[in-house]
């Protein structure tokens, strides 16, 4: 059976290294020791405590935020929500600027021993604070205060998320379910363009060469200065990579993934052996075939420098851009301000044999820890259940949902693919918007207001997703949440597509990772971006690999060779 270990230099001051129990071993009964249990309790999920209790946390906060009159990051419409609904009374032990900042303090509460009642986390923070020991096993208080919903939630994982944070049997942590579509790379590109010139989509990196270059040299844009396909700003990824693995906006991960390339992550290399992927001769050939995009004019001339690249799609300059499937919530929007016909749609890349292939993120990046020993462990369990519940009756205008206390997004894996089929079926008439008020259906928070407003916001032919099948004046905010999940993960969730999901073999930190990891990425990022962009010959990425196996690359590879046996 196959152990994970995991390594961990807290701060830079100890080595904390352990085992975990196997990947294929649920949370079980035991823990909790033979504590007395509190008198001051509910009666059960979604309980309410007869009398009030007070749970001090770590807070995350942002000094931008703001949450009207007389409101404040300790006194708003959430606080006052669980002192009302649950008589929880949260307090902040300590407040910290989201960010850098919060994780410095978090680092110091470990170091110092000197934990809130609960807290957000990292990965890296929790799995430091369980090897030591300081976090309480919240399993009996799962198991009692879960609601259905919740659990059903959590089993859509298949024991993916429960597993992520069990050990010897404990549950250490509460950790955040992030749908998967989160993961996938996509590349958006202008429909209405290619119409125009009456080109089919891109299926390979190689055609969408071709339509960067007709996108260019036929100046779509009108500008006199079209740029062919966007990508990362000043600050942002080429990729996303082991530590950082969703969300990845402007990169270039789709046309890494179709050369069969996964910088960034790792894999297995065609022996079989644990390798990081950004060392691979596929990685070489993706670099390679980038810049002769750029050398020819057809990516951003200001990658690694230009401020805001969400721009580039704001202003219609360019007409390709590397992303992900939420572009309708931001920046869309205020691209069809400018023009309402900008037909932005949603595609995946081939490689040369068919696939499409995609590099998937970790199972929980968030997570919630309860001090060891303190006396109510089950607030966590309650505070998020309420929060799955009633999430989408918060008026997110008062305050951003963030600020609801020790939340972790609870999403079901299955959310938006069975959002987009009731949306269909709806459209087409099979099926109601009440036939999804239904017990099964609750555990899909949002499902009920989206089938209820997509018929106001998609016209016919609603199989077709086009832009100018919607009528996005009717209901602007809802057309830029359903535009989003009908359009944007249309090319994973349609079915259309068959996707190799390549999962990293680690997204934690391992010890040699604390000292040499910053300087191997930096290292790694710099000559990347100087071989796209032609100030370093394709030849450089040797170089770049002896130097990054003599500089620390091989000792962290054994270790993660090691943490995956």
């Amino acid at each position: 059976m196959r152990k994970y270990r995991i390594s961990i230099l807290l701060l830079a001051s100890a080595a904390l290294v352990f085992s975990a129990c196997s990947k294929g071993e649920s949370a079980g009964s035991q823990g909790g020791g033979d504590k007395a249990a509190p008198a001051n309790m509910p009666e059960g999920p979604l309980g309410k405590y007869p009398e009030p209790i007070t749970l001090q946390i770590g807070m995350e906060v942002n000094s931008t935020e703001s949450f009207g009159p007389d409101n404040s990051f300790d006194d708003n419409i959430y606080t006052r929500f669980v002192k009302e609904n649950i008589n929880i009374d949260v307090t902040s032990a300590w407040q910290a600027q989201s960010g850098k900042d919060y994780e410095q303090k978090v680092n110091l509460s470990i170091a110092s021993n000197d934990l809130p009642d609960a807290m957000r986390v990292n990965e890296t923070a929790f799995r430091a604070m369980a090897k030591a020991n300081m976090v309480e096993d919240l399993l009996p208080s799962y198991d009692v205060y879960a609601s259905t919903n919740m659990k059903t939630a959590f089993d859509k994982t298949g024991g993916l998320a429960m597993n992520n944070v069990s050990y010897n049997g404990q549950m250490l942590a509460f950790p955040n379910i992030p749908v998967p579509d989160d993961s996938y790379s996509v590349v958006w590109i202008r429909k209405d363009w290619l119409d125009k010139l009456g080109l089919d989509v891109p299926k390979t990196a190689e055609e969408l060469k071709v339509v960067a270059k007709a996108f260019v040299d036929n100046d779509m844009s009108g500008t006199g200065d079209t740029i062919g396909m966007a990508g990362p700003q000043n600050g942002g990824k080429l990729y996303a990579n082991f530590l950082e693995s969703t969300n990845n906006t402007w990169g270039f991960d789709a046309i890494f993934s179709c050369k069969d390339a996964y910088p960034g992550f790792w894999v297995e290399d065609r022996s079989g052996n644990t390798v990081y992927g950004s060392i691979l001769p596929e990685t070489k050939t993706a670099l390679a075939f980038l810049a002769d995009m750029y050398a020819d004019g057809l990516i951003d001339p200001q990658i690694g420098i230009r401020k805001d690249s969400s721009q580039l799609m704001v202003s219609g300059q360019s007409g390709i851009v590397g992303s992900v499937w939420w572009m309708g919530y931001w920046p869309l929007p205020d691209a069809w301000a400018n023009n309402p016909e900008a037909n932005w749609q949603s595609y995946m890349l081939q490689n040369d044999k068919g696939v499409v292939n995609n590099h998937m993120g970790t199972v929980s990046t968030l997570y919630v820890v309860v001090r060891k020993g303190f006396e109510h462990p089950e607030t966590v369990i309650l505070l998020n259940d309420y929060l799955l519940k009633y999430e989408s009756t918060f008026d997110k205008e008062m305050a951003a949902i963030g600020n609801y206390p020790v939340r972790v997004p609870i999403a079901p894996f299955d959310e938006i693919k069975v959002t987009n089929e009731a949306m269909l079926q709806v459209l087409k008439g099979e099926k109601t918007p009440e036939d999804f008020d239904k017990p099964e259906y609750k555990p899909y928070k949002l499902l009920l207001d989206d089938v209820s407003k997509v018929a106001s916001v998609k016209k016919a032919p609603f199989d077709n997703l086009d832009m100018q099948y919607w009528d996005r004046a009717a209901d602007p905010n809802s057309h830029n949440r359903l535009y989003s999940l009908l359009v944007g993960t249309h090319p994973f969730n349609s079915g259309e597509n068959e996707i190799n999901q390549v999962y990293s073999k680690t997204y934690s930190m391992t010890k040699g990772m604390e000292t040499k990891w910053a300087n191997l990425k930096k290292m790694e990022e710099e000559v990347f971006l100087k071989i796209i962009t032609g100030a370093l010959d394709i030849d450089a990425f040797d170089q770049f690999v002896a130097d990054w196996k003599k500089q620390g690359g091989d000792d962290i590879t054994q270790e993660v060779i090691d943490l995956t046996k």
